[in-house]
């Protein structure tokens, strides 16, 4: 039984729409909804004879917040016996929701989602009033549109699939974190099943296979809503533009991938044994931004992505996947979109836009197969950069000009993927889209974590000395010494955000620091050599990587140890 509370009071008025399904209208003044301090969005998901689960989304369109409380009163005996994403109390019919150590921060227009299960016996009467800090919301039925929410369409649908849900925790990878010391302080939260080559569907080397994967998924989802986050990897021609995650399938195989690796993992998807999961595939991870920086003649340039370039095969590859996985109702897919520190250039950032919508209308995929876009996965550009923004100049300098920005147009992920966001939508896709950014390696904590502005010598004095990112070259990205966890996992976060999510699962390597025989088709980077001085592609410098690292994706505890040690927010 899910039931929603809708009431929206002064500037917001509902009206039925032509799908029967409750629409907000705007007034002429956007200032009008501006106006409205914050809104609450309180679904019953599951109801039964003594009890209930809710899941709750609060959007705070007043001042930003470090810390947030929202409070609320039931009218019967409805008591809270569990909760996730909140520490919730309750004295009486009175109830307190408080941030986690988490998620205190809650931008204006971010939204934070909690849930929670609780008894009752008689009537379950809905909240009529809700407070945000002791400012009184309006209550809202989250059915608009755009990243972030969480309405409905009739087809079951939602705006934003993380909204109101737990994220499936995969246990193989969780076993892992709780066996190292500490670990068991992050091996309840949820990362991402890589589904890197063909073997991984069935199960490779004895590990689950995405069946398993999701048949574990329903049995974590209970009465809830469930998100399942895979990443579908294994184009032809994969990592075009490095060697360690390069894959199983030559330039040509386009074919192969259809028929081996996309079919079979839609075919699993579909089966109406798992219809009540949401399922999330980021589809080929690195993928299209390559053709875009790598190519032609670009001093970064190589041969591999010239030739996919040219064949057209990651553009049909990622068409084709999208396609066939966006025809199954309850699957979400989220395209790659690279991260700042490699679009967030003038020449990169509006032709990656036009080159994914290229690739989301081919192979009989349309806009409609894409749910929206995440950014930063397996990287580690910091979330927010506090102690310096891209409009600050030293001494008459931009900070454009410090060698680390070097004329990027953005310095942190939260701020690039808003703005890639409402590029996206400019070339053709829809208005609803949201982003994902990957937090699982950019918390930059630790001793090493400035905690204010870099001296205004220089304009590089002033942002080297300033920036969380401690990374020799934002160009950097395998094993990266000094990184940190980031955000814990969370819905809703920002503006235009989705979920902060750990696609990447910390602890398993970006490449080998070595050579070392597989039959995974992985190569060998010396991007992951720690001895390596560098390409044009990190601007020559030190490649900034941990040593003696395993095969990508294999478990380096060095690193899950090192990740623990520089969490922020600490652990």
């Amino acid at each position: 039984m899910s039931r929603t509370k809708s009431a929206l009071l002064g500037a917001l008025v509902l009206l039925a729409g032509a799908s029967g399904t409750a629409v907000a209208a705007v007034p002429a003044d956007p200032a009008g909804i501006a106006a409205i301090p914050c809104t609450v969005d309180y679904k019953v998901q599951s109801q039964w004879d003594t009890g209930f689960t809710a899941a709750v989304t609060v959007t705070n369109n007043s001042a930003a917040k470090t810390s947030w409380a929202v409070k609320w009163a039931y009218a019967g005996n409805q008591k809270v016996t569990s909760g996730w994403n909140a520490k919730i109390t309750q004295s009486g019919t009175a109830v307190t929701a408080a941030n986690e150590t988490y998620n205190g921060t809650l931008a204006t227009g971010g939204s934070v989602s909690f849930g929670f299960n609780a008894s009752y016996s008689g009537t379950n009467a809905l909240p009529t009033s809700f407070t945000l800090d002791g400012v009184t919301c309006n209550v809202d039925d989250g059915s608009g549109g755009g990243g972030g929410g969480g309405g409905s369409d009739p087809s079951g649908r939602v705006d934003n699939p993380y909204a109101g849900a737990k994220v499936y925790v995969n246990p193989e990878w969780s076993a892992k974190a709780a066996a190292e010391t500490g670990g068991s302080r992050i091996s309840n939260q949820p990362t991402g099943v890589w589904l890197d080559r063909i073997a991984a569907i069935n199960g490779a080397s004895g590990s689950m296979g995405l069946r398993a994967h999701l048949d574990a998924a329903l049995a974590q989802k209970g009465s809830g809503e469930e998100v399942v986050q895979l990443v579908v990897y294994d184009l032809p021609g994969r990592d075009c533009a490095a060697l360690a995650s390069n894959g199983e399938l030559g330039p040509t195989e386009i074919d192969k991938y259809k028929t081996q690796f996309i079919d079979p993992i839609a075919a699993i998807l579909a089966d109406s044994k798992y219809a009540s999961l949401r399922i999330v595939p980021t589809i080929e991870i690195d993928s299209l931004p390559n053709l875009v920086t790598n190519t032609g003649s670009r001093a970064t340039a190589t041969p591999q992505c010239d030739t996919m370039l040219a064949n057209g095969n990651y553009v049909k590859g990622v068409g084709y996947a999208l396609a066939k996985l966006g025809a199954i109702p309850n699957v979400y897919n989220y395209l790659d979109a690279g991260h700042h520190g490699w679009i967030g250039w003038d020449d990169n950032f509006a032709p990656s836009a036009t080159l994914f919508k290229q690739a989301a209308t081919s192979e009989g995929a349309t806009v409609d197969d894409v749910a929206g876009f995440i950014t930063n996965t397996a990287n580690y550009s910091a979330l927010k950069e506090n102690n310096f923004t891209i409009n600050d100049t030293v001494n008459g300098t931009s900070v454009r000009q410090s060698k680390w920005v070097d004329w990027n147009r953005y310095v942190d992920e939260l701020s690039f993927a808003q703005a890639f966001r409402n590029q996206l939508v400019s070339v053709g896709f829809n208005s609803g889209i949201g982003m994902l950014i990957d937090t699982s390696r950019n918390g930059w904590g630790g001793t090493a974590r400035p905690a204010g502005p870099g001296a205004t010598t220089s304009v590089d004095t002033y942002v080297d000395g300033g920036r969380y990112d401690r990374r020799i070259h934002v160009g950097n990205w395998c094993n990266q010494a000094g990184a940190g966890l980031g955000e814990r996992p969370q819905a809703s976060p920002a503006t235009g955000i989705d979920a902060y999510v750990w696609m990447k699962p910390p602890g398993e390597s970006d490449g080998s620091s070595s050579a070392i025989a597989n039959d995974e088709g992985k190569g060998f980077d010396r991007m992951c050599d720690p001895t390596y001085t560098g390409n044009p592609r990190n601007n020559n410098n030190m490649s900034g990587a941990l040593p003696n690292a395993p095969l990508s994706g294999h478990w380096f505890s060095a690193q899950f140890q090192q990740l623990m040690t520089n969490a922020y927010p600490p652990l």
